[in-house]
């Protein structure tokens, strides 16, 4: 994992920082009190921001980065290069396993990034926190 201060980073990743911004601010999260935004990069140089939104039924809340992530899918076929999560928390907050999962099926070699609303950013490849992961190569495999 790479710490770096925001205002170091190229503009290409600020844009995508300023898109997880903005999305966060878009946040449902009457529960928690936790508003999280998330921008994904696709190979193709699309950017598609998203936020948290929780439900009463907590099983239904989805995490701003599959909110990203779906707005992608529904516009085509979908490759993920990087991934921005901004939260207000310090350190910043990584996805979640389940984030994990899904950004591993549509970016197995995906850039993370993590950020606060200080300044503060990590950087990591996914393969560094989700070594593991189940994917569509698992289900080809024959007995």
């Amino acid at each position: 994992m790479k710490s770096k201060p925001l205002e170091k980073v190229p503009p290409k990743l600020k844009s995508l920082y300023e898109l997880a911004k903005k999305s966060r601010k878009r946040s449902y999260s009457p529960y928690s009190g936790h508003q999280v935004g998330a921008a994904i990069r696709t190979s193709g140089g699309k950017l598609y921001g998203g936020c948290n939104v929780e439900n009463s039924s907590y099983g239904a809340t989805i995490c701003a980065e599959r909110v990203a992530i779906q707005k992608a899918i529904s516009e085509g076929p979908l490759r993920i290069a990087e991934v921005m999560v901004v939260t207000d928390s310090t350190p910043p907050w990584p996805p979640c396993g389940m984030c994990r999962q899904v950004i591993a099926e549509f970016g197995p070699d995906a850039l993370l990034y993590t950020a606060n609303l200080k300044g503060q950013m990590e950087s990591f490849q996914l393969s560094e926190i989700f070594s593991q992961a189940f994917t569509p190569a698992h289900l080809r495999k024959k007995k």
